[in-house]
Order: structure tokens, then C-alpha cells, then sequence
């Protein structure tokens, strides 16, 4: 079975001032598909840079990513978010939910900018996130867990390939840090999708099916 995802020998380097900052360098891997994998390293490692080039919200120096055989790396910014629409979804660490729109409005809003918006399933997915009770609330109205949740819903109402998460708990207390965490794999499982999450906590690494750690910009 070929890989979901895979990428080869990808740079990645910034200036600062007057010095060139690496924070990638010759990185390869590969994501099986409805794999469960955890990135880990510590601050200023590059993962969540690493994770930015794996979904196409950023583009290497140099190197390749391939999603199911077809080179995302090289794409056209409307070509990728096109393939982004489809294929992958990506939940962060401070939710970005569209402020003007309800609970209900921002999990159906991947829907609505493809054209195949479904109610049904908005509330199909309300319900498994058990935010009904808030459809018609606003994000200044919910609580931090509940953004996150309506986070989780709306990045996976499209069923993608695979979803990336960047430190997805990383505002939020140990309670709801566990209550999000168990929502996403459960999720994640059920709709037979790659999970890719950046993270500091190694409880999380060890139930990932495999932990990617980056040191100073190199898989180890």
C-alpha cells in the first residue's frame, strides 16, 4: 500500500537580521493512511513549520510533498487551496472560528464555499462534538473547549485525507484538554482519516500509532 503522504528531503530557512535561520533540514517522511502520528520536539524545532509544508499552508526551499501520489509542493496557491478544501483540513491551537458566524454556521462553512452544504449533516456532526445545544451561538459566546470543539467539526465535515493539529490543546485546561483529545481520535477513527498532531505532551505520544521527533530541525 503507497503512502498517503510523503516527503522528501524538504528545507526550510528564514532570515533574521543578518543571519539565515535553517529550520528544516533534509527532512523525509511518510503518513500512512488513517495513521495516527505525533510530532514532537521542543520549542523553535521546527514542527509546527514542518506540519505548515505537510498541508500546504507553506512552501519548502527545497524537497517534495506528495499527497497520494501527487506533488502538492509545487502547486498554484488556488490549485492548493482547492486541495486543501478537499483533502485536508487543519485544526489550530487558537481555533480561528469566523467571529460573524454562528456554532452552526462556521462547522458548515467548508460546505458552503464547495457548494454541497448539508444541514444534516451540520447537525450530524453538532451532535458528535455535543454542541446542538449551542448551534446558534456566536465564538465570543463559548467557552474555549467549545471552540475547539466547533473547531474539530468544521475541519472534519469534509471527511479529508488528513488533518493536521497544531498543539489543538495547548489553550485549554487538563480537563478539557482530555474531553478535545478524545473527541478528535474518536473522530478521526470514525471517518478513516490520517491524524497529524504537534504536540508537547508525551501522555498524547504514546497512544499515536508512531512519534515523529524533531531536534534542531532533523527527524531523529
Amino acid at each position: 500500500m503507497s503512502s498517503l503522504l510523503s516527503a522528501n528531503n524538504i528545507n526550510k530557512s528564514f532570515s533574521l537580521e543578518d543571519r539565515v535561520i535553517h529550520v528544516l533540514k533534509n527532512i523525509s517522511l511518510t503518513i500512512e493512511p488513517a495513521e495516527f502520528v505525533a510530532i514532537m520536539g521542543k520549542s523553535g524545532s521546527g514542527k509546527s513549520t514542518l506540519i505548515s509544508i505537510l498541508a500546504g499552508l507553506d512552501t519548502p526551499d527545497s524537497g517534495q510533498v506528495f499527497l497520494a501520489n501527487e506533488e502538492i509542493s509545487n502547486l498554484s496557491e488556488d490549485a492548493l487551496a482547492l486541495k486543501r478544501q478537499a483533502d485536508i483540513s487543519f485544526v489550530f491551537q487558537s481555533f480561528h472560528l469566523i467571529p460573524t458566524l454562528t456554532v452552526a454556521e462556521n462547522i458548515g462553512f467548508p460546505l458552503k464555499l464547495s457548494g454541497n452544504h448539508s444541514e444534516e449533516t451540520v447537525n450530524e456532526l453538532l451532535q458528535k462534538v455535543e454542541l446542538m445545544h449551542r448551534r446558534n451561538s456566536f465564538p465570543h459566546q463559548l467557552s474555549g473547549g467549545e471552540k475547539q470543539r466547533t473547531a474539530i467539526a468544521r475541519a472534519l465535515i469534509t471527511q479529508p485525507k488528513i488533518l493536521f493539529a497544531d498543539e489543538p490543546t495547548g489553550n485549554l485546561d487538563e480537563k478539557n484538554a482530555e474531553s478535545i483529545l478524545q473527541i478528535l481520535i474518536d473522530l478521526q477513527q470514525e471517518f478513516n482519516t490520517a491524524l497529524v498532531i504537534v504536540t508537547h505532551d508525551p501522555a498524547l505520544a504514546k497512544i499515536a500509532n508512531r512519534t515523529i521527533n524533531i531536534v534542531d530541525g532533523f527527524v531523529v
